[in-house]
C-alpha cells in the first residue's frame, strides 16, 4: 500500500470516528468535520454571494437522514438551471476548479483546498441510466427543502424520490437502509411518491418490503 493510500485510509477511518461520535450535533451540512466542513462553508459563500437556493443531496444526505454507515468522497448539490452558469463562472475565481466533462455529463467542480470533487445536479436534468432514463427529472431545489442562500440538507421523501430515479443498485442499497432506519415515516414517504410518479410509489413498495423483512431476521 503506497503512502496516498495509506494517508486517505487513515482519514476515512478518523473521519468516521468523527461522525460517529458527534452524530446528533451534525445537524446542518455546515457541521461536518474536516474538510468535508470546509467545502460546504465554500459553497455557501457561493450561493449567498449569487443569492441562489441549494440542496445538500448523495450519499452526506443519506448519512444525516440516519445510514451512518453511510460516507461519500464527494458532495452533492442541486442548483436551480438557470443559475447554474453563473454559479460556475464564480466558483471559477473562487477557489474552485471547473473540471471537464463529456458533452451531456452534469458539471463538476474541484475545491482547490482539500480536492474534494461537488458534482451538481441541475434542476431539470433527468437522472438514471443511457438505457433506462427515469421518468421524471430533478425539481428546483426549493421544492427539495432548501430556504435561503444556505446550503441544506434534502428532505427524505426528495432525498428517497431521487434515490429511485437514479435507480442504482447503490442507490436501491440506499433506499433500503433508509427505510429500515426511518420505518415511522413509509406512510409520508409513500404519499410522497404518489405525487412524484407511480413507478417510484411501486419501486419503493418492493423495497419496503425487503426492508421489512431485513428487520425482522
Amino acid at each position: 500500500m503506497n503512502s496516498v493510500s495509506l494517508e486517505f485510509l487513515t482519514e476515512q477511518l478518523e473521519l468516521g470516528d468523527q461522525l460517529l461520535a458527534h452524530r446528533g450535533e451534525i445537524l446542518a451540512p455546515q457541521d461536518l468535520p474536516g474538510r468535508y466542513g470546509r467545502v460546504v462553508r465554500a459553497i455557501d459563500q457561493l450561493l449567498l454571494e449569487l443569492n441562489c437556493e441549494s440542496v445538500l443531496a448523495g450519499g452526506w444526505a443519506v448519512w444525516r437522514h440516519g445510514y451512518f454507515a453511510r460516507m461519500t468522497q464527494d458532495i452533492d448539490i442541486v442548483l436551480p438551471s438557470e443559475r447554474i452558469e453563473e454559479f460556475l463562472r464564480v466558483a471559477a475565481v473562487s477557489g474552485f476548479g471547473v473540471l471537464a466533462q463529456p458533452e451531456g455529463r452534469w458539471p463538476k467542480l474541484l475545491h482547490k483546498e482539500t480536492d474534494i470533487k461537488v458534482d451538481i445536479l441541475p434542476e431539470g436534468a433527468r437522472p438514471g441510466t443511457a438505457n433506462k432514463p427515469a421518468p421524471t427529472t430533478i425539481p428546483h431545489p426549493k421544492s427539495l427543502g432548501a430556504i435561503g442562500a444556505t446550503l441544506r440538507y434534502i428532505d427524505l421523501p426528495a432525498l428517497i424520490a431521487l434515490k429511485l430515479a437514479a435507480g442504482r443498485g447503490r442507490d436501491e442499497s440506499d433506499v433500503i437502509e433508509l427505510i429500515r432506519v426511518q420505518f415511522d415515516q413509509v406512510d409520508t414517504i409513500r404519499a410522497y411518491l404518489v405525487g412524484v410518479h407511480p413507478d417510484y410509489v411501486a419501486m419503493f413498495n418492493g423495497l419496503v418490503a425487503r426492508a421489512r423483512e431485513q428487520r425482522d431476521e
